[in-house]
């Protein structure tokens, strides 16, 4: 469905993929966004050939590109964001034990322990940060 040839339109592709396919990537997301980085680029080379893919874009084309002309954010950026929600509703919950066990202070960030609450403080990574500089030069030109 999603396929180089097919005739659906590349918004209805990208609904598809929004719906059905990042769902399924990044279910539970709060609680695995700190794990290592090479499974986090595993799941982001999948959404990279999805773009690739749909698009038909040539060899050549950078994946930040592709993403800012998709409007679609890097897993990384996706997972900083849903954890962020996750926190910030977890914080303002009735129940008094789910809001003592989201409001703690995360370890260090060179500490060898990592909790799901470090994910906030991480910086960007390489194709995130280009991907939003991107986003922002196309918005000064809008402008």
């Amino acid at each position: 469905m999603i396929g180089r040839k097919r005739k659906m339109s590349l918004g209805n592709k990208r609904t598809l993929y929004l719906t059905c396919i990042r769902p399924v990537m990044t279910y539970a997301c709060p609680v695995f966004a700190h794990a290592a980085p090479n499974i986090i680029k595993k799941l982001q080379k999948i959404q990279n050939k999805f773009c690739r893919q749909v698009t038909d874009a040539h060899w050549c084309v950078k994946n930040s590109v592709l993403h800012g002309d998709s409007e679609l954010p890097t897993i990384n950026k996706f997972m900083k964001d849903a954890s962020k929600r996750f926190f910030d509703m977890a914080q303002n919950h009735p129940n008094p034990l789910i809001v003592s066990a989201a409001t703690y202070e995360p370890p260090p960030a060179h500490h060898f322990l990592r909790r799901p609450r470090n994910v906030l403080l991480d910086p960007l990574d390489a194709l995130t940060s280009e991907v939003e500089k991107l986003a922002e030069a196309k918005s000064m030109q809008i402008d």
